[in-house]
């Protein structure tokens, strides 16, 4: 191989090293919090409320569904990286799908919880961790009668710019890789949550890109 061919080779594999980070680096990226379109400043802080339409924790063999069930989530964009943490996860008014189980008591732990954006192929999604919620059923003729399940593990909701809502759901939980598990089987937690400001960007448009 002449030395001409050499040095075009040379120059095309380089080019093909710069391509392929360049796309790598895309990739890899991680999306913002947006408000009107615009990014949060640096250092700054935002409040975010998420209400769900319907949502419930399904654990092996029950259903459990809760009239209140939101979370708030206190978020920033760190190097253009969107971050955050779950500070509240009130549940309230809830009951499961059997006739003979009830549910004494439910409450979120160890918050708050870390949280962060991401994109899978496209799509944009929250991640959750460290999740951990307790739930004490009732019921003399409930299976899970005086049962402590504790879920824990992680989630992923995925997020409609749009509708400005968090789909979490098991499509959305197979595209993130995340899991959550109690009593020694998986936890199916379905739920659209429409989300919005609650503190400086209070009626604005919040997307995720």
């Amino acid at each position: 191989m002449n030395r001409k061919a050499i040095s075009m080779l040379l120059r095309g594999a380089f080019a093909a090293l710069v391509i392929s980070a360049v796309f790598a680096g895309s990739a890899g990226a991680s999306p913002a919090w947006k408000f009107n379109g615009s990014e949060l400043k640096s250092a700054e802080t935002e409040t975010i409320l998420g209400a769900a339409f319907e949502s419930s924790l399904t654990v092996p063999g029950l259903t459990t569904k809760c009239e209140n069930f939101l979370y708030k989530l206190t978020i920033s964009d760190v190097s253009g990286v969107g971050k955050g943490e779950v500070t509240e996860l009130p549940l309230y008014n809830c009951t499961t799908n059997s006739a003979a189980c009830t549910v004494t008591s439910i409450a979120a732990e160890k918050l708050p919880w870390p949280s962060k954006l991401t994109a899978v192929t496209g799509t944009n999604y929250i991640v959750i961790e460290g999740i951990k919620v307790s739930i004490l059923y009732g019921g003399e003729e409930c299976a899970l009668f005086e049962t402590l399940a504790i879920v824990a593990g992680t989630a992923g909701g995925r997020v409609d710019n749009t509708a400005e809502t968090a789909t979490f759901d098991a499509s959305s939980f197979s595209a993130t890789k995340t899991a959550l598990k109690a009593l020694g089987g998986t936890v199916q937690w379905t739920g659209v949550f429409p989300t919005e400001a609650f503190k400086w960007h209070r009626e604005q448009a919040l997307t995720v890109s």
